[in-house]
Parts: C-alpha cells; sequence; structure tokens
C-alpha cells in the first residue's frame, strides 16, 4: 500500500456556489468524500496549504507549493495535489523546473465541475492521479480525463468539456484503460535515476507575455524596461512571423535586447514549433538576437523564462538554459 499525500490548494474541485458565484471551501467534506473510496488502496494523508481560486494562484503560490512537495518527498511514495484548472497548466510547469531531478510522482489534478455536484468529474480525475503514483510515473504530471500529461506541456484547450487538457507537441504520458494504465513515455521515465532531487524555487516575476496581432503598436515595447521587466515572452505569428511594414516591432525588440531583457520567441500556433531562419522577418527576430522558444508551450515558455532570471541576469546564460532541455519541456 504506497504512502499519498494530498496537497490542496482550492479550485473548481472543492467549490460551492455562494452569493458571488462558485468559490473554494476550506476542508472541503466533499474532497474527503472523494477519498474515502481510494483509501482501501492507498494510505492517504490530506494537508490543505491554500484555499484559491486557480486565478489567484501566482509566482509566490508556486514557490510555495514546490517547497511543500520537496519537504514532503521523503515521507511519502507520491504527491498528488489539488487545483485549479484555469491556471494549472502554469504551476505544474513552474513545479516542474523548480523540482530538479524528481524521482517521485508528483500529480496535479482537478475538476471542472465541483464534488458537491452527481456529474463531477473530480472523482475520476482523482482516481486517474492516484493511479499515475501507483504506476510510479516519475517526475511532475498532470492528470486529466483518464489521461495523464508531462506537467510542462499540459495546455488546458477547453473552458467547460470535460477533457479539458491536452499535451501539446509531446507524446501523453500514460492513459487509463479498462485493465490499468498503459505507460506511452517511455523516454521520461526516469531521465536521471541517480541525481538527488533538489529545489531551485528563486523565481523572477518580472515577465511579460505579448501575444502579437495585425497592427500591434511597437510603443507597447517602450513601456517594458519602464515596468522593469526583465524578459519577454513573444507569442509571433506561425513559425515566427512579425511585421515590419509601416509599424516596425524588430527595432522595439532589438532595442529590448540591448537593454538586458530577455527575448523568447514562441509561435501563437498550439501545435508544432516556431522556426525564425525560415521567413525574412523572422531572420530579422535572429537578428536582433531573440531566443527561440521552439515547440514550447506559453505556459512552459513563461515559467522557463522565470526561473532562467531567478538564476542569472546573463542573457547569454539565459540562451544556454533555453537551449536545455530539462523535462521533456523542449524538442532541440
Amino acid at each position: 500500500m504506497k504512502n499519498v499525500l494530498v496537497l490542496s490548494t482550492g479550485g473548481t474541485i472543492v467549490s460551492e456556489p455562494e452569493t458571488g458565484g462558485l468559490a473554494p471551501q476550506a476542508d472541503s467534506a466533499e474532497l474527503f468524500r472523494a477519498l474515502e473510496p481510494l483509501s482501501n488502496r492507498f494510505s492517504i494523508t490530506h494537508r490543505q496549504i491554500l484555499n484559491l481560486d486557480s486565478s489567484n494562484i501566482q509566482p509566490e503560490e508556486w514557490i510555495l507549493i514546490a517547497k511543500e512537495i520537496e519537504r514532503a518527498l521523503p515521507n511519502y511514495d507520491g504527491i498528488v495535489v489539488t487545483h485549479g484548472t484555469d491556471t494549472m497548466a502554469y504551476t505544474s510547469a513552474a513545479v516542474t523546473f523548480m523540482l530538479r531531478n524528481l524521482h517521485k510522482s508528483v500529480v496535479f489534478t482537478g475538476s471542472q465541475i465541483p464534488l458537491a455536484s452527481p456529474l463531477s468529474d473530480g472523482r475520476t480525475n482523482l482516481a486517474t492521479a492516484f493511479a499515475a503514483v501507483e504506476a510510479g510515473i516519475p517526475g511532475v504530471n498532470l492528470a486529466f480525463h483518464y489521461k495523464l500529461i508531462s506537467g510542462c506541456r499540459a495546455v488546458k484547450v477547453r473552458s467547460m468539456g470535460l477533457d479539458a487538457f491536452a499535451s501539446v507537441n509531446y507524446p501523453y504520458r500514460g492513459r487509463i484503460y479498462a485493465d490499468g494504465v498503459a505507460i506511452e513515455d517511455f523516454a521520461q521515465k526516469d531521465r536521471h535515476p541517480d541525481a538527488k532531487t533538489t529545489l531551485e524555487a528563486a523565481l523572477c516575476s518580472a515577465v511579460f507575455l505579448l501575444k502579437l496581432f495585425p497592427g500591434t503598436d511597437p510603443r507597447i515595447l517602450d513601456l517594458l524596461p519602464k515596468l522593469h521587466c526583465r524578459g519577454l515572452v513573444l507569442e509571433t505569428f506561425g513559425a515566427g512571423g512579425l511585421h515590419i511594414a509601416r509599424r516596425d516591432l524588430v527595432e522595439g525588440i532589438q532595442a529590448l535586447v540591448e537593454r538586458g531583457v530577455a527575448v523568447v520567441v514562441c509561435s501563437q500556433c498550439l501545435y508544432d514549433w516556431s522556426d525564425i531562419s525560415i521567413y525574412r522577418v523572422g531572420k530579422a527576430l535572429a537578428d536582433a538576437g531573440v531566443i527561440e522558444g521552439r515547440d514550447m508551450t506559453t505556459e512552459a515558455a513563461v515559467t522557463k523564462l522565470m526561473w532562467a532570471l531567478g538564476k542569472t541576469t546573463d542573457i547569454a546564460e539565459v540562451r544556454k538554459i533555453f537551449a536545455t532541455d530539462y523535462a521533456g519541456e523542449i524538442t532541440l
């Protein structure tokens, strides 16, 4: 019988209707009831560390969650974190980078419908998370709708549908079938089996995300240094395009790089990758000194940039960090 710690942070899974709408409930009786059937197969300890709608979970909470996990790891076979769905992909990606060489299962899960509803998907999602622990799948994963997703490849793709998360540009780590867990991602089984698990929790939240649209005003880039911004994730068109006619964005981006701002370029497209070497407009970005995000999700790019800038102020070092695959977050 495996020893599992459940860390609850709030979210829809423990929410109930209030005057202003759904809100998470502290020490939810529904969560305890949902865990009871699992206690026949697992020794379960529950600890509430936050009680927030996930829209209010930010870098400070990511650090708190990572520290709680790191503190508990020696005493448990696996850890399940219940979390609101709206920002769970950001949290799981951030924790992936902060917990280096993780050999045990840390699984994030939640629900689209509160446990208080008879239609809730929370019970099956919890069961999926516990199945990942039982199967011994190491690292940070996200369990949802009978699927297991690498924590740094998950994206919420539906606001209402129960199949809310997808694994983007990466295979699912596993799926639940009638006969059990089928592990599909063998490459990530345990990348560094002999390395010690460490916590690298320093983050720099002075990062901005900008999604381009036709006609984006370049003057928006002039504001970032005034906000003491140290990093920018730029969601460009297609493989890495942006406009240089009439409203030239490249000049402002180059000025940011020269001022020591790390600029990471990703694609607005959910699938495939950016490649700024293909088109002339992309090559202008390369000349400006940007860092390629390749096939990273936006969630992974933002959190990895915060993590990188928490380690160094040197753009050359940030570039090396983005040229390193730590947990399957990027295809090199």
